[in-house]
């Protein structure tokens, strides 16, 4: 059985007395919850998150990382910093770094290898514009960005990968793909993932992200391959 994963992304939003607020509450609240569960703050928070999610069972994550382990790399952080500071996972490939920092999908798949070497737990993301969608391209734009991921981790890898679709159209727009959208996505995502290792479809986690909140978080978990 796969066990539910839950990750909140902080983006760039936040403070210190926020996540001395927003922490310890979530850490109370969250106590005896089956799922496993990790918060991405900003860079800056992570060491006070560290600290404050000690003891709990709430799991910390980094929002992006390096491809090297050390270097001439001005303003960017390797994989074991981020495990140095207290990090298990890291997400990697979301669409606001593909689009605003032009990672295509070679950099993420070497970003999610490089979390993997430092021993760390990648979500890697993928996901469509409205464009590609409403243009019939959403199976297959997809299915492109899974492929050069598991083409460049190898099977061996690819067992403590965990995939993320996202639809760009839908992250943080208020419009959320309705779960049969998503179920279809992640259906053929899991398919695929089959094919490239038998077994690794039903093993792997699969998450959805985009605009999820308390209103419709119980159905789209409903959905069998979310």
């Amino acid at each position: 059985m796969r066990q539910s994963l839950v990750a909140g992304n902080w983006k760039m939003h936040g403070s210190q007395g926020m996540a001395r607020e927003l922490v310890p509450a979530l850490v109370g609240a969250l106590r005896g919850v089956e799922a496993e569960i990790v918060v991405c703050p900003p860079f800056p928070f992570l060491p006070l998150a560290s600290d404050l999610l000690k003891g709990s069972s709430i799991a910390l994550g980094a929002q992006d990382l390096h491809t090297a382990e050390s270097g001439a790399c001005t303003g960017d952080v390797s994989g074991p910093m981020l495990r140095d500071v207290g990090c298990t996972w890291v997400i990697v490939g979301h669409s606001e770094r593909r689009a605003g920092h032009d990672e295509q999908d070679v950099l993420v798949a070497d970003k999610a290898l490089a979390a993997l070497r430092a021993g760390l737990r990648p979500i890697v993301c993928v996901g469509e514009t409205a464009r590609q969608r409403e243009s019939g391209q959403a199976l297959r734009v997809v299915a492109g960005q899974f492929a050069a991921l598991l083409a460049r981790l190898g099977p061996g890898f690819a067992e403590s990968l965990t995939l993320a679709y996202e639809p760009v159209w839908a992250i943080g727009t208020g419009v959320t793909a309705s779960p049969e959208q998503a179920q279809e996505m992640h259906h053929r995502l899991r398919a695929q993932a089959e094919s490239h290792a038998q077994g690794l479809g039903a093993r792997m986690r699969l998450l959805y992200g985009g605009s999820v909140k308390a209103a419709n978080a119980a159905e789209l978990f409903g959905m069998p391959d979310i």
